[in-house]
């Protein structure tokens, strides 16, 4: 079957997105030849990116995080369009996403599990107030709380930190009661993440990515490709 064939026979349609979801739209992905993860840094990403170095080095932190994870001009593209439209025309019941960018809400997508938070929000550690992105833009180098004097936090998951429990909950229970599970934009490498596609017991599994993944092999389905591309071709009907 295509995946027109399989998109127009689905009524309960659930698309987990990775970091290639948002490369089309001009923000790099992580493990790529020219990924985050292949530049050079004084810290690795991958330290730099973890609640200790944050708690132990914030200003590093914050400049890093600053530099290479705030895309604030970046534009939906063809694949967040389309997912939005799906949703709208009753195809497409949830979005879990590994991405931290709020793309696809800025498309119109109203039902997503942001698996590894949002850049769009920040707190302070020490009263919870809420702050929005340009917040941490402009107060520089560490932002803190006009309230309390607190360090602001951005609400994303670093590297030992765990999943909020009820996005979790959400996702799997989508994922779950899915009858069409779209997986794109992912290597399915990171976990806990990657291992979401277990609860999958639907009729169409469809992977596409540029490269192949560990699932590859249990798919109904393997497009290999730029996601924006594919999804554009697709008709809602």
């Amino acid at each position: 079957m295509t995946l027109q064939e399989i998109i127009d026979e689905s009524k309960n349609i659930v698309f987990f997105g990775g970091a290639g979801v948002s490369t089309e739209s001009g923000i790099p992905d992580f493990r790529s030849a020219d990924g985050l993860y292949n530049q050079q840094h004084t810290y690795s990403p991958e330290e730099i990116l973890s609640h200790s170095f944050y708690v132990s080095h914030t200003k590093e932190f914050y400049d890093f995080y600053r530099d290479n994870m705030l895309f604030l001009d970046a534009e939906p593209n063809s694949a967040h369009l389309k997912l939005a439209e799906l949703e709208k025309a009753g195809k497409l019941s949830a979005v879990v996403t590994q991405n931290i960018d709020g793309l696809h809400q800025k498309a119109g997508s109203k039902n997503v599990y942001e698996l590894h938070g949002s850049v769009h929000r920040n707190y302070c550690t020490k009263c919870r107030k809420f702050f929005g992105v340009e917040y941490v833009v402009n107060n520089t180098p560490v932002p803190e709380c006009d309230v309390c004097g607190g360090v602001v936090k951005p609400d994303v998951v670093l590297y030992e930190e765990g999943l909020d429990s009820a996005t979790i909950e959400g996702a799997v229970n989508a994922i779950a009661n899915a009858d069409c599970l779209i997986v794109a934009g992912t290597s399915l490498n990171v976990y806990p993440a990657a291992g979401f596609i277990k609860y999958f017991s639907g009729k169409h599994f469809v992977l596409i990515n540029k490269d192949k993944t560990p699932a590859d092999k249990l798919a109904d389905l393997v497009i290999h490709g730029k996601v924006g591309e594919i999804l554009s071709e697709i008709e809602v009907r």
